[in-house]
């Protein structure tokens, strides 16, 4: 059991991020513009955070090892089609189906542990099930970066296909579990409206800075369409019978509290992974074996601190954890936009990765306890899996707007630099052809060169600061919502 949810599970974690590492090779191999990679993680992401509670739903259904199993199968096979894409719009799809696999898995791991250990050693076993896949979380960027630097990017995907396999083998001697109470009214227009919505909005966040001036209809229906789509979620989970949100959880301001600090802080992290590996390997030209082991020291401190984190909430309350916590991880974004980018590791980026490591350190445990304690104990799986989405959907909407606003600091930037340089025209053209790509641009004068690694580094800095301040109002979110002492048994129930 437990190495069948450990391996299911790491394959997804993995994937989560490993790929931000694959992606300043995927732009070189592709030709492919910033909008272009950000598509690789959003797709993925995307039909994650919109599938994610139908398929934990499916699961209490029609079996947990059943669609467990599926998502695995789901998960390989995408990971295949994305190991053979010829060009950037395949792996996109392939993407897709992989965040369609990983909605069926990640929720089902979780589920059958709980499903099949008594309560008495329950807490075990998912302490077991946490520890083992930080450690894959942690070396699954090192191992990739590995196979990158030594071989393709491909092998990033095909390393999914023989853990699958082990799990589906391990799987068998699994018994099958489910929820006979459960309803089995799915709530699929509510899962359709959450996917439009998510996808409109992500559509038009990522297509803004290149297709406004020739297609910025298109980019404004789509942002027209996410949005009504997304108010219709509302009102549909509002009034629906078994609806994949329960609005109603909302009513604590525990969990809300907890859920608004989810999204704040967790955007702040989603957007730094996606853009600090590139800053590694195309401006500060690290392998990408050293740009997957950079943030180790991270996940290190997390798994380290994890039990000790464990028990602020009983010892302080809520509230104090998770105000320090997010402020402390705020010092350590900050970090990474101030340290000199032309030193050493140990004494640039260490620095940033361990306050942040201890930011989030502090912040992780009592959140999810929190989220649990908020609701009553029937509540707690759906709490957990509302949580789960909420956190992903930061990371979507994170790297979205993050892109926009580096893409936009990044042209302006540039546009300035270059006015200075008083080039030919056929010169100028080629710069601006390039764009698109960002810090992968080449250039050989040496001067347009500097003009566009200055440009990135204007974006990206901007991008830092705006995660520092997401951070930052996590801590005031909690500070402001959440109560300074654990609620009581009456309280939840």
């Amino acid at each position: 059991m437990l190495a069948a949810t450990i391996l299911g599970s790491g394959m997804a974690f993995i994937d989560g991020t490993v790929v931000n590492v694959a992606l300043p090779a995927l732009q070189n191999a592709f030709r492919a513009s910033l909008a272009d990679v950000q598509w690789v993680v959003e797709a993925y992401a995307l039909m994650l955070a919109a599938l994610l509670l139908v398929g934990g739903s499916l699961g209490d259904i029609f079996g947990r090892r059943r669609v467990y199993v599926f998502g695995v199968a789901v998960f390989a096979a995408a990971s295949a089609w994305c190991g053979v894409a010829r060009n950037i719009d395949m792996l996109i799809w392939a993407r897709s189906i992989q965040g369609l696999g990983a909605a069926f898995l990640v929720p089902g791991s979780l589920a059958l542990i709980t499903a099949s250990f008594p309560e008495n050693a329950r807490g075990h076993a998912i302490g077991t099930w946490s520890g083992f896949s930080s450690i894959t979380a942690a070396i699954g960027p090192v191992i990739g970066g590995w196979l990158i630097e030594h071989s393709t990017w491909r092998w990033v995907f095909f390393l999914n296909l023989p853990l699958a396999l082990i799990v589906i083998l391990l799987c068998t001697r699994v018994p099958e579990s489910r929820n006979e109470n459960a309803s089995h009214h799915l709530d699929w227009l509510g899962a359709l409206l959450a996917t439009l919505g998510l996808g409109g909005v992500t559509y038009a966040l990522i297509e803004w800075p290149t297709h406004a001036r020739h297609k910025g209809h298109l980019v404004i229906a789509a942002a027209g369409l996410g949005v009504l789509a997304l108010v219709t979620f509302v009102a549909v989970e509002h009034w629906s019978r078994a609806p994949m949100v329960s609005l109603k959880l909302f009513r604590s301001r525990n969990f809300a509290g907890a859920n608004l600090l989810t999204l704040f802080l967790y955007a702040s992290l989603g957007g730094l992974m996606f853009f600090f590996p590139m800053d590694l390997i195309q401006i500060q030209h690290y392998t990408a074996t050293q740009a997957g082991a950079a943030f180790l020291p991270l996940i290190a401190i997390m798994f380290g601190l994890s039990r000790w984190a464990g028990g602020l909430v009983a010892r302080y309350g809520s509230r104090l954890p998770l105000t320090v916590g997010p402020f402390i991880a705020a010092c350590g974004i900050a970090l990474f936009a101030v340290v000199p980018q032309s030193s050493s590791y140990w004494a640039t980026f260490f620095p940033a990765v361990v306050v942040m490591g201890l930011g989030m350190a502090t912040s992780v445990a009592p959140l999810t306890t929190t989220v649990m304690n908020a609701v009553p104990e029937s509540e707690s799986g759906l709490a957990s899996g509302i949580n789960n989405a909420v956190s992903r959907l930061a990371a979507l909407l994170a790297v979205a707007v993050f892109g926009a606003i580096l893409v936009t600091v990044f042209n302006h930037s540039l546009d300035r630099r270059l006015a200075q340089l008083a080039l030919d025209p056929e010169v100028r053209a080629q710069v601006d052809a390039a764009r698109p790509q960002l810090a992968s641009a080449y250039n050989p004068d040496p001067r347009v060169q500097h003009a566009i690694t200055m440009s990135f580094l204007s974006g990206y800095r901007a991008v830092i600061w705006i995660a520092t301040g997401l951070a930052v109002l996590g801590g005031i979110a909690a500070r402001l919502l959440i109560e300074s002492g654990a609620p009581s048994p009456a309280e939840r129930g």
